[in-house]
């Protein structure tokens, strides 16, 4: 088995669809970033890439590179999956925390989980997608921008 633990940030932006765990959510500002800036799909993936000692995100899909720029991040979560497969890896558990002020995610986690197994090629019963607040303290909670946690467990295949 192997663990493997990342963060990712994002600030609001106007004129960007904000979108986390591959789901389009109605909102006024999306995220910033050279991707679709899914901060929730990054930490996923980057957390894969650790738990496999494979460095970061930035290693594998540059911001230098026109290729990613505007790329969907299931994409990214797709290549960070066959990677994982060709090294003998499943998923056991990936556990993700998103941490934004508004809008709520309650109603846009199931299909957060959904994406997420189905990339991964596992049960959604092994994927944890959770949101909490800023509650008014720090960048989130003065709602400059979306930070984003995820753990996962690897096992052989």
């Amino acid at each position: 088995m192997r663990i493997g633990q990342s963060t990712d940030i994002h600030r609001f932006a106007e004129g960007r669809k904000l979108i986390l765990g591959g789901v389009e959510i109605p909102f006024e500002k999306g995220l910033l970033g050279h991707s679709d800036a899914d901060a929730l799909t990054h930490a996923l993936a980057e957390a894969i890439l650790g738990a496999l000692a494979l460095g970061d995100l930035g290693h594998w899909f540059p911001d230098t590179d026109p290729k990613w720029e505007g790329v969907d991040s299931q994409v990214i979560l797709w290549e960070v999956a066959r990677m994982m497969k060709e090294r003998g890896y499943r998923i056991g558990n990936a556990d993700c925390l998103i941490l934004i002020e508004k809008p709520k995610m309650a109603p846009h986690i199931q299909a957060m989980r959904e994406n997420f197994a189905s990339a991964l090629e596992t049960d959604i019963g092994n994927i944890s997608v959770k949101a909490t607040r800023g509650e008014g303290m720090g960048f989130v909670g003065r709602m400059e921008g979306v930070l984003a946690q995820a753990v996962v467990l690897l096992e052989e295949a």
